[in-house]
């Protein structure tokens, strides 16, 4: 066989891959989607250079926990998972400088402790009004007097 159908076979097989990469990331979505909303929800994983270190992501409501799943993961588990009785949510801020670049459109960031470590999301503002109130809602016999 000449080189140059070695060549085509190769590059037939990586677009059949990519394709098939593509396709497996659109039925994880609606997979995920299938057991309550999803929304779209950037986690900041590094915080040592200003406006770097976010990671692309898909956000749900799983109970009483928020669940974080990277965007091009094939993972059908979460990455990250926050209850939310150790969640306090500090305030928001528009993004900065190479944050615009990394986030979404139209994202806010949302800054957040978790179990007294801070923590930075970015959403939509219709995605953090849904999240300030899904904190402050709880079950029965939450503590209403913490912070």
């Amino acid at each position: 066989m000449p080189v140059w159908e070695w060549v085509l076979d190769i590059v037939g097989l990586v677009l059949l891959l990519a394709l098939l990469y593509g396709i497996s990331l659109i039925v994880r979505r609606r997979f995920l989607a299938r057991h309550g909303g999803t929304f779209e929800l950037s986690y900041r994983v590094r915080t040592e250079h200003p406006g770097r270190g976010w990671l692309l992501g898909i956000g749900r409501y799983s109970g009483q926990s928020l669940e974080w799943f990277r965007i091009f993961s094939l993972s059908p588990r979460p990455k990250r998972v926050w209850a939310r009785d150790l969640l306090e949510y500090s305030g928001r801020r528009a993004p900065a400088g190479a944050e615009e670049m990394s986030l979404y459109d139209g994202h806010v960031v949302a800054s957040c402790h978790y179990d007294g470590e801070p923590l930075e999301i970015a959403m939509s503002e219709a995605s953090l009004t849904g999240f300030q109130s899904w904190l402050e809602s709880g079950p029965p016999g939450t503590d209403w007097n913490r912070r």
